[in-house]
């Protein structure tokens, strides 16, 4: 089994696709995080169906992200 800090310490630099709770995707190259899975996420772009919203660098809340892919 993988620990989650495990695996983040792994996606560290490289990009990452985040679901959130409402839905949305957050792709963009994971740059940090802490111990609430709070995440910094450079380059971040955010889609939602077809729509791409360029939203540069982001910090998402831990609590707001239900999982974390490898793009």
């Amino acid at each position: 089994m993988v620990l989650p800090m495990e695996m983040l310490d792994k996606l560290m630099n490289s990009r990452v696709s985040i679901v959130l709770k409402d839905g949305r995707i957050v792709e963009g190259k994971l740059t940090g995080y802490d111990a609430y899975m709070n995440m910094v996420v450079d380059e971040a772009e955010e889609k939602d169906g077809e729509n791409v919203k360029r939203l540069g660098k982001v910090v998402l809340r831990g609590n707001s992200i239900t999982s974390v892919l490898h793009a």
